[in-house]
C-alpha cells in the first residue's frame, strides 16, 4: 500500500513538473503568475516579464489568454523560407503576435496596425522599451477603403469598427482606416488578419490581390444568420490557391444544439490558417 501512495505522489509531482516546465515556461508562466493574471480586474495596468521581454498590459485575463494562444500553443509558428520575412499584423492589439514573430525572426520587417487608442499606446510602449527594430506601428484600422471610421476604443481584444446601426458611446473614436488591397503590392510572407468582424468585407475587397501572400491567418467572427460569409471567405482563399485548416478560436457554445448563453456577440469565432502546399 505504501508503494501505491508513493507512485500516486510521484505521478502528481511529475504532472505538475511537466505542466509548468514545458511548454508554459515559453510564456514565462508559473502557477503564481497564472493565478495573478486570471484574477486581475479589467483595466488594472501592469508590466509582465516574458523571459526578459517587458510587456505593458491593461487586462490581465486577456494577457493570459493571449500568452497561452501565442507563446504556449504557438499558433503563429511558421517556418519562412527566408530570414527577413515581411509581415503585416492587422489587429496588433498590444503587440504580442509581433513580439512572437520578431523573437523568432529578428530580421523580420513588421507593419503592425492597431486602431484602438488605448491598445496602441501599449503597443508603442512595448515596441519602444524592448528596442525592436523594423517594426512600423500604425494607429489605423484595416478596411475596404481609405476613410475615417467610427471605432470602439474599449482597450480590449474586442475593439471593433462600429456600424451605422450600433450605439455610439464616449469610448468610441473617429479613426483613420486604410484599404488592405492597396498594401498588397509586394510579396508578403505572412498576413495576420484579426479585425473583429470586418474580415469578410476586407477579404472580399482584395480577393484578386491575395496571390502575393505566402501565409495568412484569419480570425473569423460570424453569426448563424450570416453563414454565407464563412462560405465566401473560404471560397476566396481556395480560389487564391490556399489550403486551409480551421480551429475553434473560442468555445462559444459548449452545447451547440442547446444554446442558452446570453449576451453572445459572435456565434462563431474560428482561426483559419491559410498556406500554400507543394504540388506534385
Amino acid at each position: 500500500m505504501s508503494n501505491f501512495f508513493l507512485n500516486v505522489l510521484n505521478g502528481i509531482g511529475g504532472r505538475i513538473k511537466n505542466k509548468f516546465n514545458s511548454p508554459y515556461k515559453k510564456a514565462g508562466l508559473t502557477w503564481f503568475k497564472i493565478k495573478y493574471l486570471k484574477h486581475l480586474p479589467y483595466g488594472k495596468a501592469g508590466v509582465y516579464d516574458l523571459n526578459g521581454i517587458k510587456i505593458c498590459f491593461n487586462n490581465g485575463p486577456e494577457l493570459y489568454h493571449s500568452l497561452i494562444e501565442i507563446f504556449v500553443e504557438d499558433i503563429y509558428n511558421i517556418d519562412f523560407n527566408n530570414l527577413q520575412p515581411y509581415i503585416l499584423d492587422c489587429g496588433a492589439n498590444i503587440g504580442l503576435a509581433s513580439i512572437y514573430l520578431k523573437n523568432k525572426y529578428p530580421e523580420a520587417t513588421i507593419v503592425a496596425f492597431e486602431p484602438d487608442n488605448h491598445n496602441f499606446r501599449l503597443l508603442s510602449k512595448n515596441v519602444a522599451q524592448n528596442n525592436w527594430k523594423n517594426i512600423d506601428i500604425r494607429n489605423e484600422a484595416i478596411w475596404k477603403e481609405d476613410c475615417m471610421l467610427n471605432f470602439s476604443s474599449a482597450g480590449t481584444l474586442g475593439s471593433k469598427i462600429i456600424s451605422n446601426n450600433e450605439s455610439v458611446d464616449s469610448g468610441n473614436s473617429n479613426t483613420k482606416a486604410v484599404r488592405l488591397k492597396n498594401l498588397l503590392n509586394r510579396k508578403i510572407d505572412f498576413l495576420k488578419l484579426d479585425i473583429e468582424g470586418a474580415e469578410t468585407a476586407v477579404i472580399s475587397d482584395c480577393a484578386n490581390e491575395l496571390s502575393c501572400i505566402e501565409n495568412m491567418f484569419i480570425e473569423f467572427h460570424g453569426h448563424f444568420n450570416k453563414m454565407d460569409e464563412l462560405n465566401t471567405v473560404l471560397h476566396i482563399v481556395t480560389s487564391a490557391g490556399f489550403a486551409y485548416y480551421i480551429k475553434e478560436a473560442t468555445n462559444v457554445y459548449s452545447t451547440p444544439f442547446k444554446r442558452n448563453q446570453k449576451g453572445i456577440e459572435y456565434d462563431l469565432q474560428l482561426n483559419i490558417f491559410c498556406f500554400r502546399i507543394n504540388k506534385f
